[in-house]
């Protein structure tokens, strides 16, 4: 099932959806509001529903606008040096605990928007990222339990100032700037991937492969993340937890490569779709 927030037309209140091949279908008749109501639900009534929806509440797919599909994720969670072979291009030791950073829910941008180059940063860089969200949620929770707690998976896009995140210990400021977390295109539920460890995952900028690895290579893999996370947090439904970036960014690579205005971002990750990103300058 592809979980989506979505415009009917422009100026429309977003709707928490399902997408079909040809067709939204809206969850609005349910009582939900938003994405984190649907993820708290119950599965059951929603299969239920979507068996014979009423008219009111399909509409054509070419006729939709999505959005991110949590557009103010009530945690926005994310891992840094996760990937072994993104440790080792950054020269950093393999770490013991994980590394655990933010960015503000308001960086969050959907499908096709813009990623707008800050003026004051000379360094903006991409990291395609595999992404779990969270369905049911809860406080200590056991590795083995993780599958109860995850409804499904998405894609990010962390974009880093490189040259804020690293004037101090601190990398929220470099992560943080406004349209620096392009998210979506849905959510696929937990139930249609055998295995998020095994999961392809590339970046293109402009059709050039810039990152190509698999999510097998994750050092701490979802139950962990979930256990850790849980140890000190409520998790709550519609956390984003974005599980970090493989080899192939632009610091590390000779020469650099930083995103410039009129580059394209692709980010393809298999089962869960595309994030297709243009970048512009933010304006003088």
């Amino acid at each position: 099932m592809k979980l989506i927030t979505f415009r009917r037309k422009p100026g429309a209140d977003p709707e928490p959806g399902v997408l079909f091949d040809d067709a939204a279908v809206s969850l609005t008749p349910l009582g939900h509001s938003d994405m984190p109501s649907v993820l708290a639900s119950d599965r059951s009534t929603i299969d239920n529903f979507l068996a014979n929806p009423p008219a009111y509440a399909v509409t054509p797919r070419a006729q939709i606008a999505l959005l991110a599909p949590i557009p103010r994720p009530p945690k926005f969670i994310c891992v840094g040096l996760n990937y072994r072979d993104h440790a080792a291009e950054s020269h950093s030791e393999i770490p013991d605990v994980p590394t655990i950073f933010s960015k503000f829910s308001h960086c969050v941008i959907a499908p096709g928007d813009a990623i707008v180059l800050p003026k004051n940063s000379a360094k903006p860089d991409y990291e395609a990222e595999f992404a779990f969200v969270i369905g049911p949620g809860g406080r200590h929770i056991a590795a083995q339990d993780w599958p109860k707690h995850v409804a499904g998976y998405t894609i990010v896009n962390d974009v880093s100032a490189r040259d804020f995140q690293k004037a101090t210990s601190q990398w929220l400021m470099g992560k943080t700037f406004d349209t620096f977390g392009p998210m979506g295109p849905w959510i696929t539920t937990a139930d249609e991937i055998a295995d998020p460890h095994a999961l392809d995952i590339q970046l293109r900028i402009n059709g050039e492969l810039l990152q190509n690895s698999n999510t097998r290579e994750l050092i701490f893999k979802i139950p962990d993340l979930v256990a850790y996370l849980s140890s000190v947090i409520t998790l709550e439904p519609g956390d984003i937890v974005s599980t970090g970036t493989p080899a192939g960014v632009g610091f590390a690579r000779r020469p650099q490569r930083w995103l410039r205005p009129g580059d394209e971002v692709v980010i393809n990750i298999a089962g869960l779709g595309e994030l297709r990103n243009p970048v512009v300058a933010e304006p003088q």
